[in-house]
């Protein structure tokens, strides 16, 4: 069986892995250690399955390359089921290798033995069953989306040595997207265009603000697009609700898809045309759009110089208006959750990077953040719009890097709490992780079908708790400081990360969003 983890190991080392994260158990401990003892490639190490996954989808992000992590049998594999869709979704190259019993045992109920092969079904490109059968792993693997190497090894087996082989296969290449769509979806915008732009890859950003400033048309963009505070007089305030009162003609997205209501909306407004220019070539729509499969920057690139569409609705002057309101509510309620986050963003434009957990600290930061001064390397899980994994995810997309800050809501932090164990593998300086701690689940609030619940009802749904975090952040050594209101931000520079607690003011919180929503 030693024969079965070096064919596995030499097939991840010929498609470019040159990372590996490891889970050890039993059943691995060949595969593991296999990896250890492999000169030329870097091993992380994590206790504990769905963190190290997505601990390897922040590697992804962060080197490009494609990333492996090993599990033990049994129910650890399981563990990587999020991360797994997550990559789906985003097309990251992240390839899981469990190892398992020997087929002999399947469908027996030995111990430490479930059903493996299949388990991540449509959410993986492929899997290979290692199963000694002369399986070729990783042959028909476009590099573009995750794979499953289910590596079955006996008790006791022998441990390969493998060196790292100069010959690689380079990942695939998709062919270059037709521009045609596009230059027809552009001739005809009496109606009114907005754009709307999700999250961009590092080289997509460049051509699409060029893009975007000769278009001239409105654009609502993602704090992940890394064009939010470029923009100037072409970026909307508030899109969601400017675009809900006056409904376009045609909305074109570029990149990701985007954070806003109105996105989601769009499905029950048949009559808007919508046209997507993403990686992924996911529609991210339950209803008839049109679609470019490609990377944003190839798409714009081959069209030529764009029409100059302008603002026909005049939706930027209804923008401008929004913005006054917007500053007067933050200066008035200063402590709120949204008044906390402008300050809070001022600190974050001195660091180097930023990643914004989901749910209300990305809509927040979109709405509420400083304009001044641009924060382009932002980064955030929008594949599947969950919030497990963010702090794994976020530390494995900035290790070594410096003044690194990650934003996470209370309840996203709960759900990682073992992501700070991989701390000790990191040389990063000056990292900096906000949880803004408003005791459950807000977003629930923010969503109209909540604002007729009872009190009991409302306390369920939003899972309130009185947790704090200067004992959690003790646990794993990290410095700590509690922020209550505007005037008590006091972040130095420190070698060893800081968890940052804002508690907002409810009571202003409250205020704030009901004056803005009336």
């Amino acid at each position: 069986m030693s024969e079965v983890s070096a064919h596995t190991l030499d097939a991840c080392l010929r498609r470019g892995v040159k990372e590996f994260v490891v889970c050890a158990g039993a059943r691995n401990l060949p595969l593991v250690l296999s990896v250890i003892r492999c000169d030329g490639i870097k091993v992380w190490s994590h206790f504990e399955e769905r963190s190290a996954a997505f601990f390897a989808l922040g590697r992804i992000r962060d080197s490009g390359a494609p990333v492996a992590v090993i599990t033990t049998s049994g129910t650890a594999v399981a563990e990587l089921m999020p991360a797994v869709i997550e990559a789906h979704y985003q097309q990251r190259p992240l390839i899981v290798i469990t190892g398992d019993r020997p087929p002999r045992y399947r469908a027996s109920g030995a111990p430490q033995t479930i059903e493996q092969v299949g388990l991540f079904g449509n959410y993986v490109e492929g899997c290979s069953d290692m199963n000694g059968e002369g399986v070729v792993p990783l042959e028909n693997w476009s590099g573009l989306s995750p794979w499953h190497l289910n590596v079955c090894l006996e008790e006791r087996a022998e441990v390969p040595v493998i060196s790292v082989t100069s010959e690689q296969v380079g990942r695939a290449h998709s062919p270059r997207p037709p521009v045609t769509a596009l230059v027809s979806f552009l001739e005809h915008t009496f109606r009114g265009l907005v754009v709307l732009v999700g999250g961009l890859e590092e080289d997509e950003r460049e051509e699409a603000y060029h893009f975007l400033k000769a278009l001239g048309a409105p654009v609502v963009a993602d704090a992940t697009s890394g064009l939010r505070e470029h923009l100037g007089s072409i970026a909307l305030t508030d899109g969601d609700g400017i675009l809900h009162s006056a409904l376009p003609g045609k909305i074109l997205r570029l990149g990701d898809v985007p954070v806003g209501r109105f996105w989601r909306d769009l499905d029950t407004h048949p009559a808007i045309e919508v046209l997507s220019v993403t990686r992924t070539g996911l529609s991210g729509l339950a209803r008839d759009s049109e679609v470019i499969a490609g990377r944003v920057h190839d798409v714009l690139r081959g069209m030529g110089k764009p029409p100059a569409v302008g603002d026909v609705l005049d939706l930027l002057c209804r923008s401008n208006k929004r913005r006054g309101v917007l500053e007067e509510l933050l200066e008035r309620y200063p402590d709120s959750e949204p008044g906390l986050m402008r300050v809070l963003s001022s600190h974050v434009a001195t660091g180097n990077s930023l990643f914004l957990g989901n749910s209300l600290p990305i809509r927040e930061w979109n709405l509420c953040a400083q304009m001044v001064v641009p924060v382009e390397d932002v980064l955030a899980n929008r594949g599947a719009n969950g919030i497990d994994g963010q702090l794994s995810t976020w530390l494995g997309g900035t290790v070594g890097h410096d003044k690194a800050w990650g934003i996470f809501g209370d309840l996203t932090a709960l759900y990682d709490l073992t992501a700070p164990a991989f701390l000790e593998q990191d040389d990063g300086k000056e990292r900096v992780l906000v949880v803004i701690n408003n005791r459950g689940g807000r977003i629930f609030d923010r969503l109209p079908d909540f604002k007729e619940l009872s009190c009991d009802e409302h306390k369920h749904v939003i899972n309130r708790h009185d947790q704090k975090f200067e004992s959690w952040a003790a646990m794993w050594g990290l410095d700590y400081q509690l922020v209550t209101k505007r005037d008590h931000f006091d972040v130095k520079s420190q070698d060893r990360p800081i968890v940052l607690e804002l508690q907002p003011d409810e009571k202003q919180t409250v205020e704030f969003w009901e004056v803005w929503d009336s």
